[in-house]
């Protein structure tokens, strides 16, 4: 078996060609960073794209975007791994899906402000170094074990963040889902840290207390050096001294200062430096000896190590996504996977109700009515040279201390806005109108949402996921090739017509031309007609032809745009005007420009009324379009002004009922609480009148007995007798009347009389009235 491999380190590409007898096999796989097979840790796979799909990601300046995004990695493996998963682009739809919620998860993460995604204080390579090292049974080096217990040490650091958010509000565990499980599922060692911290010292160098024979190793070394010292100043002076010795061969030190080379080699200075050669052997045995300790240490935990550099790469990977996203303002991308066919009944039954509902501005539908919707979106490429300016600005006024401007003017934000049905879109304008920026920008986003990035667009921004983007952009004349401008572009076109499919975004600049007009425009719209019937599920097209303008009026799934034009200052806007034809400009900029006027007007006649009609009809259909779209932004400006009145009013109605309501159980509470308090005063001053008439009785009682102690029955006084209490017995015997309703009785616990109102005869009481007063008392209470 032959083996032929080519290894590149840190992402590498190996090659094999193996050979079993006629049968040759050539093997391409990606090899990480370390070579375990750990089934948790994340994997690479490279996947061939076909040459279409690599010249689309060529004139798209994709790899200029990815090599921006990978800037942001903090780790020069995480700027490899973020550049070869950008470059990629083969995810599908769920595993898109996943990468945004890895790149939302890291954007909360950073605005939360408890956690720390930097790697940049961490030499991954080192890391991977030590872990291929330990794995291959060598040696760790000192600054490699240092930066395997520093990536340990952060990824422990940030376990210990991620519990402590969760522990004050557990809803941050889902919020943080993915890179919640992510980062809690590695086990780290703290052991091992603590033993890297304890021999090696922040400068990756072993520690003297790292063991007692290292210690005594290095004094002696100290020691040996400066003996040496001395002996070689003692020869220098004696040398100086008498200069009538001549030295053949002066004193010379080889490389490290290790060996010493004395031309008279004194006895002395050779045994001194065989010592010192000597006491050097030890320290390093020593540390040998140490660094294998920590080795046959890290080497049983080598799998989680692994699994953490791995995880630690994949999460620089996302920090570097999610702070690109952070930077530029972008904004997350409702993405969604369209029907398999590139069209449902929905969509057709949208385009052939409401052809005409392109509008820019804002947004006149729902949506998801829309089938790609990108407000205000920008090239990412013109917006990163345009902060890349401004702060070569901010840093030539800091440094300089002079005032300075930004050259150049911003990029201008286009509005897209292709509803449901559309399958083709045809962009015509001037030439440098911002035509050919417009499919890019369109491309790029598509490819960034598909890859996990936000896109430079407005919170609202919704398009399809699409399984390739192909774009036939620039000149594509071959010299190699023999193929011209025209030859090279339907190349291009062929090659996307047979690898699109019904999920694919297709870009065209200038369909049809480089040949003859006639021929190139009928070539143009056979070209578009196709992928509207059977071919992508989006087309986009800028041309010139003015025939392919009318591809919509006979086909619902086209339509129409074009790039605004000033022909007050003769200079486009970049602005897309929907559902407009674009029309020509050249004669009348040629007016302006000053060409004379037979020239103007020979052309004009050559061009033909009909076509001078046709660009008035177009003329007066932009003004129509630019009136309408005026007027549509003013009534939904009032529309939303009058929804925040309503919602203020509605506002206001729900808080004076709520204030109603609160006002009404507070009266409500302080009356139950002022009758609660009233019925208690009443309580109180009852018992403690009756208290008080109690005690006068048994007082009147007392005295009455004391006077007439000692006397004879019958000689008590009438009154007395009178009064004697009405005992239950003889009520109930009939001895003693009852009292009757209306008659007036002495009741002994008031000490007054009192009227009758009722009689209770089986409950045994009376009710009476005192004053104002009604009450019930026992008939025991009762004196006759």
């Amino acid at each position: 078996m032959q083996t032929l491999s080519i290894t590149f380190c840190n992402c590498a590409l190996l090659v094999r060609r193996n050979s079993v007898g006629n049968r040759n096999r050539l093997n391409l796989s990606f090899i990480s960073s370390s070579s375990s097979s750990s089934s948790s840790a994340p994997t690479l796979i490279c996947r061939s794209k076909s040459k279409s799909q690599t010249d689309s990601l060529r004139v798209l300046e994709w790899d200029k975007l990815c090599d921006v995004v990978a800037s942001f990695a903090r780790t020069s493996l995480g700027r490899q791994a973020t550049k070869k998963k950008l470059w990629s682009l083969d995810q599908s739809f769920d595993e898109s899906l996943k990468l945004l919620e890895e790149t939302e998860a890291a954007i909360k993460m950073l605005e939360h402000g408890s956690f720390c995604l930097d790697l940049s204080s961490i030499q991954i390579s080192l890391v991977e170094l030590g872990i291929r090292n330990a794995k291959r049974k060598m040696s760790l080096r000192a600054d490699q074990a240092l930066e395997v217990a520093s990536l340990l040490s952060f990824f422990e650091n940030l376990q210990l963040d991620l519990k402590a958010a969760i522990k004050q509000d557990g809803d941050w565990y889902k919020r943080f889902m993915p890179l919640s499980e992510m980062i809690m599922l590695p086990v780290i060692n703290r052991s091992f840290i603590k033993l890297v911290e304890q021999i090696i010292d922040v400068d990756g160098k072993i520690k003297d207390s790292a063991s007692s024979d290292l210690r005594l190793s290095r004094e002696r070394v100290q020691t040996v050096e400066r003996k040496l010292q001395q002996l070689l100043e003692a020869i220098v002076r004696s040398q100086k001294a008498n200069e009538s010795v001549m030295v053949s061969t002066p004193l010379a030190w080889h490389k490290k200062k290790e060996q010493i080379f004395i031309a008279s080699e004194p006895l002395a200075a050779v045994s001194m430096n065989d010592e010192l050669q000597s006491a050097r052997a030890s320290v390093a045995k020593a540390e040998a000896e140490i660094l294998s300790m920590l080795t046959a240490k890290m080497q049983m935990d080598l799998d989680q190590i692994d699994d953490v550099m791995k995880y630690s790469i994949q999460l620089d990977v996302i920090n570097a996504r999610a702070t690109y996203s952070r930077a530029y303002g972008a904004s997350h991308p409702d993405i969604y996977l369209p029907p398999e066919d590139g069209v449902d009944s929905e969509s057709l039954s949208a385009g052939e109700d409401s052809p005409a509902n392109n509008f820019s501005g804002e947004e006149a539908l729902p949506r998801k009515e829309w089938l790609l919707y990108l407000p205000r979106c920008y090239h990412p490429l013109l917006l990163h040279q345009h902060k890349k300016r401004i702060r070569k600005t901010q840093e030539a006024v800091k440094y300089h201390k002079t005032a300075g401007t930004v050259s150049g003017v911003p990029p201008v934000p286009a509005d897209f806005q292709i509803s449901k049905g559309t399958r083709v879109l045809v962009i015509t304008g001037p030439n440098t109108g911002g035509k050919t920026i417009c499919l890019k920008s369109v491309g790029l986003a598509a490819m960034m949402a598909k890859s996990g990035l936000y896109v430079l667009a407005s919170e609202s921004a919704r398009l399809p996921w699409f399984d390739n983007i192909y774009a036939d952009i620039g000149d594509e004349q071959s010299l190699l090739q023999s193929l011209s401008t025209f030859s090279g572009h339907l190349k291009q076109i062929s090659e996307i017509i047979s690898h699109s499919t019904s999920r694919s975004l297709v870009l065209l600049d200038e369909v049809g031309a480089g040949t003859n007009p006639l021929e190139g425009a009928a070539l143009g719209m056979a070209i578009l007609e196709s992928f509207a019937e059977s071919g992508s599920l989006l087309t986009m097209a800028t041309t010139h032809h003015g025939e392919l303008k009318m591809l919509k009026y006979s086909n619902s799934a086209f339509e129409n745009a074009c790039m605004e034009f000033d022909d007050l200052n003769l200079k486009p806007t970049f602005k897309i005007l929907w559902g407009v034809p674009g029309r020509s400009n050249a004669i009348n900029i040629a007016e302006r420009l000053g060409l004379p006027c037979d020239i103007i007007n020979s052309a004009r006649e050559l061009y033909g009324s009909a076509s001078a009609e046709i660009n008035e009809v177009i003329l007066d259909m932009e003004r129509y379009k630019q009136d309408y779209q005026r007027l549509l932004n003013e009534s939904r400006r009032y529309i939303r002004i009058s929804r925040e009145l309503h919602e203020n009013l509605l506002t206001a109605e729900k808080n004076i009922n709520s204030h109603a309501t609160r006002e009404r159980l507070k009266m409500r509470q302080e009356l139950i609480q002022a009758g609660s308090m009233a019925r208690s005063t009443l309580r109180r001053t009852l018992q403690q009148f009756r208290a008080s008439a109690a005690q006068s009785s048994r007082t009147k009682v007392a005295t009455q007995l004391k006077t007439t102690k000692g006397g004879d029955n019958a000689t008590r006084s009438p009154s007395m007798v009178a009064r004697r209490p009405v005992s239950e017995d003889a009520a109930q015997k009939g001895n003693t009347k009852l009292p009757q309703v209306g008659d007036s009785v002495f009741v002994s616990s008031l000490g007054k009389k009192v009227t009758v109102l009722k009689v209770e005869q089986s409950k045994k009481e009376i009710l009476v009235q005192v004053g104002i007063m009604k009450m019930k008392v026992k008939l025991t209470e009762v004196v006759a």
